[in-house]
């Protein structure tokens, strides 16, 4: 396979994913459900783009940010903890800002968030004056400890920050949180929320020219009819004319719904995309406001 051209050559779009973790599968899933495939490199760290000149990068997640910056490739998929921690670092050391976030995905959510042990009373972020905290995250712990005046020793560490207090290392620590089993396996409690976090789409800040701009906006059109439609069906019922308004009602996470006229009659029929939980419940309440012949459809596609 001929190797990737620089980037000021190309003229095909370069996405990097992770190889493995828990952004990985869910990354090329959702690349996939835009309509993108492709044929993996026998290294399987390149994957070249055949439905469309969009490529993969298969890297480490913490690789993204700085390959973008780099123009190694233009559009990454990482956790937003990781994105804007290399921001953070950027910034301390004076350099620009090179990648930002253009799509949060709705899936990978974790938060950054301070645990200390359980035997200690939690009584807000002032008691944190003068302790030690380890964390693998410090641009993004500096960043909340001066924005809530507090002064702390940022203890430095690339991994097991749990067992930090236990090693006599640190007082507490700030770390990402998912089920919290690893923090109570250590027996520390999470108290403070420093970062939501999920997987987010990143790319350059300087906008994109050329192909790669019209290839960027395509992808990011499919993407977003994808992000809206995840959760949301398409809802089909009859009902009276007088009883359209009331009916309106019970749907509030509904687009605007198409409405047409059955038989030249009094009776409508309508359909609707709706953004929330199509339930059982609901249905029944539809049903008892006038609705009838209920139908509810999952939805595939949507291009805006």
């Amino acid at each position: 396979m001929t190797p990737p051209a620089p980037a000021a050559a190309r003229d095909r779009l370069r996405i990097a994913i992770q190889k493995s973790g828990r952004l990985s599968e869910p990354a090329r899933a959702l690349l996939s459900s835009c309509g993108l495939g492709w044929r993996e490199s026998r290294d399987r760290l390149f994957c070249y783009g055949e439905s469309a000149p969009v490529d993969l990068l298969l890297v480490r997640d913490d690789d993204i940010p700085g390959l973008i910056a780099d123009g190694v490739c233009d559009l990454g998929i990482v956790g937003r903890n990781v994105l804007l921690e290399q921001a953070g670092e950027r910034e301390a050391a004076g350099r620009p800002p090179a990648s930002r976030e253009l799509r949060a995905l709705g899936f990978g959510g974790c938060r950054l968030a301070l645990a200390v042990p359980e035997d200690w009373e939690w009584r807000g972020p002032e008691q944190l004056q003068g302790k030690r905290i380890a964390t693998s995250y410090p641009a993004l712990l500096q960043r909340w400890l001066a924005e809530t005046g507090v002064q702390a020793q940022i203890v430095v560490l690339a991994g097991s920050v749990e067992i930090a207090p236990r090693l006599g290392q640190a007082d507490l620590v700030c770390d990402l949180v998912s089920s919290g089993a690893t923090l109570a396996a250590n027996h520390l409690k999470p108290v403070q929320t420093v970062l939501e976090s999920e997987a987010v789409l990143a790319g350059p800040v300087a906008p994109f020219t050329g192909p790669r701009a019209e290839l960027a906006e395509m992808l990011l059109r499919r993407l977003d009819g994808m992000l809206k439609i995840r959760h949301s069906r398409l809802l089909m019922f009859q009902a009276a004319r007088e009883r359209v308004p009331v009916l309106l009602q019970l749907l509030p996470d509904a687009e605007p719904p198409t409405v047409w006229q059955v038989d030249g009659g009094d009776c409508l029929a309508l359909q609707a995309l709706c953004h929330g939980d199509v339930s059982w419940q609901r249905l029944e309440e539809l049903k008892r406001a006038g609705a009838r012949g209920l139908m509810v459809l999952p939805v595939e596609r949507l291009l805006a």
